[in-house]
């Protein structure tokens, strides 16, 4: 016997996430089916808010309840440094190491030919204005040390060789190849304070 439509239609949806095959799917909506409704109503007025109640930063581009965010709203961090990140994910990896006081640049990604990302799909060309209109003095790298992320760091640093900065990267207390969102705060303290110049 085939399950109800609504079950269909649920596990269908749930299979389209990241790394959820059909029988995690299954279990997700047979979860759900235990629940009481208050628990489903607050569930469902979650994810219809999730677009209406988040917005992207109008200067860092990270993703925020308000834009500006809270970090770069906040006169009290150093303004002359900028920390260069893939993602939102990978800047509050960063925050939560409590090391770093400055602002940031989310690029949106890491330059990936495979998957089709090339320089022009990133903040680039912002980061660059930033530079021309603020007075930067130093600029960190803060990439996965993957082949994207390398690739993106000697790209960055090349485009940004004519200015007048510092420019670091954090400390390679990161294992070769590991995704940055997956370091743990106290090795990525270490490799913040502890950042090389390039």
């Amino acid at each position: 016997m085939p399950y109800p439509k609504s079950i269909e239609n649920l596990i269908i949806f749930f299979s389209k996430l990241p790394s959820v095959g059909p029988k995690t799917a299954e279990r997700y909506v047979f979860f759900l089916l235990k629940q009481n409704p208050e628990y489903l109503q607050s569930l469902a007025q979650s994810i219809a808010e999730l677009k209406e109640k988040t917005t992207v930063c109008s200067s860092c581009f990270a993703i925020s309840g308000k834009s500006p965010c809270e970090i770069c709203d906040d006169s009290k961090r150093n303004s002359e440094t900028i920390c260069i990140v893939a993602n939102t994910k990978d800047m509050l990896v960063i925050e939560n190491s409590k090391e770093y006081n400055g602002k940031y640049h989310i690029l949106g990604g890491v330059i990936n030919t495979i998957d089709g990302i090339k320089p022009e799909s990133l903040k680039i060309d912002e980061l660059t204005e930033k530079i021309k209109k603020n007075n930067i003095k130093e600029i960190i790298f803060a990439l996965s040390s993957n082949i994207e992320g390398e690739t993106t760091a000697l790209y960055l640093k090349k485009i940004l060789s004519p200015f007048s900065l510092k420019i670091t990267r954090i400390a390679r207390g990161l294992p070769s190849g590991a995704e940055l969102e997956y370091a743990d705060e106290i090795t990525l303290a270490n490799a913040l304070k502890f950042r090389n110049e390039i």
